[in-house]
C-alpha cells in the first residue's frame, strides 16, 4: 500500500537519523514544504569539532538526565541543523512542516516557532512540557506521529 505523506516523511527522517553521531540519543529531522523536502538534520557536534562518540559525552559523565542542562551537551540538536542547513542554503522554510523523531526541547521549540515553521510532527516523547506549551501557545499544529501496524 502507498505510504501517507507522513508515513512517507517519517520514513526518511528514521534513516536520517542514523547519521547521528550521539552516543545518547539519536535524532534526525526533516523540513518539508509543499510535499518538498528542503532540509534535514540530525543531532552532532558543530562542522570541524570532535563528536562525542570519539570523545565522550559529559552530560553521560556527570549522570545529567535527559531533557536536563543541554549546555553541557557539544552537539547541536536535528531541529537545530536542519533549520541552520536552510539558513546557510537561503532556503525560506517559513510556513513549512518539520519531521522530528523526538519532541521537540523547548531550544529548538524556540527556533522552530522563530523560523515560521507551522506544524511539527514528531514520534518519540521527550520530557519537556514547556517546548510542547510554548508550540501550542505559538499556534503551531503539533501532531505525535503513531504508526500504523
Amino acid at each position: 500500500m502507498r505510504p501517507s505523506w507522513d508515513e512517507y516523511f517519517i520514513e526518511i527522517v528514521n534513516v536520517v537519523k542514523k547519521r547521528s553521531t550521539c552516543i545518547r540519543r539519536q535524532v534526525g529531522a526533516l523540513i518539508v514544504k509543499d510535499k518538498r523536502i528542503l532540509t534535514t538534520g540530525y543531532n552532532g557536534a558543530p562542522t570541524g569539532l570532535k563528536h562525542c562518540e570519539e570523545i565522550g559525552c559529559l552530560r553521560e559523565k556527570l549522570g545529567v538526565p535527559s531533557g536536563q542542562r543541554h549546555e553541557l551537551c557539544r552537539a547541536l540538536h536535528a531541529e537545530q541543523n536542519a533549520i541552520v542547513q536552510a539558513a546557510n542554503s537561503g532556503v525560506s522554510i517559513e510556513g513549512g512542516t518539520i519531521y522530528v523523531t523526538d519532541q521537540p526541547c523547548v531550544l529548538c521549540a524556540k527556533m522552530i516557532i522563530n523560523a515560521g515553521l507551522k506544524r511539527v510532527v514528531f514520534c518519540g516523547d521527550y520530557p519537556d512540557q514547556l517546548s510542547m506549551d510554548m508550540l501550542t501557545e505559538a499556534g503551531i499544529q503539533l501532531e505525535k506521529f503513531e504508526a500504523k501496524l
